[in-house]
């Protein structure tokens, strides 16, 4: 096979769930996905993370894919205790001995993480899922326009006075108030298409 079709990432159009910034760098290599970090343990404090997680699952599902050790397995079934049964896929890597370059230790069980797996592992893994799911390569992936910080601005969802607006198109989308504009812009182009985010924004000016 061509170079180009072996370094084409799959496209996987439901949010990917991983525990570190390194999985998720890691990941986006073989992917073609909306990656979200846990943050390791970080999810048990931060209630906004696990509802833009349940938010975002309620879309289309999220696939959850931690390591393979303890640690990995008390996120994963933190996260599932937190959603409906249904919208959750798991994917699991397999359990390699070894440790990860960045690391100078390694994990309790001397297992590799999701960022120690090598890229045909981790493709294996997608493309089967892929296909199980009946996600059709490129094809089936509508490349539609992003929403921009400069749409935020303009639909005064950033700025002076915009908090309320952008609490109440929050409450509207059930997505946890006070997030970052960065979260916010990201879960916004999960859910939404540029147009339907100007209509419901037009919608909201109008009942006001």
């Amino acid at each position: 096979s061509s170079v180009a079709e072996r370094t084409e990432r799959i496209h996987i159009p439901i949010p990917v769930v991983v525990e570190g910034k390194y999985d998720k760098i890691k990941l986006s290599s073989v992917i073609d996905a909306n990656v979200i970090t846990t943050g390791g343990f970080g999810i048990f404090n931060k209630k906004e993370k696990l509802a833009l997680i349940r938010t975002l699952a309620e879309k289309g599902g999220i696939v959850i894919l931690t390591d393979s050790d303890g640690a990995g397995g008390v996120i994963r079934s933190y996260i599932k205790s937190a959603l409906p049964k249904e919208k959750i896929y798991n994917l699991y890597i397999p359990q390699i001995e070894g440790k990860e370059r960045r690391k100078s230790t390694s994990s309790k069980e001397g297992t590799l993480g999701v960022e120690g797996m090598t890229d045909e592992v981790l493709r294996g893994l997608f493309s089967s899922f892929s296909d199980r799911m009946g996600f059709s390569g490129s094809a089936a992936h509508t490349v539609r326009e992003s929403i921009t910080k400069a749409d935020l601005f303009e639909l005064g969802l950033t700025g002076a006075g915009s908090a309320a607006r952008r609490d109440a198109l929050c409450r509207r989308l059930s997505l946890p108030a006070k997030m970052t504009p960065n979260a916010f812009l990201g879960a916004l182009n999960i859910l939404l298409s540029k147009e339907e985010l100007y209509e419901i924004c037009k919608d909201e000016a109008a009942d006001a």
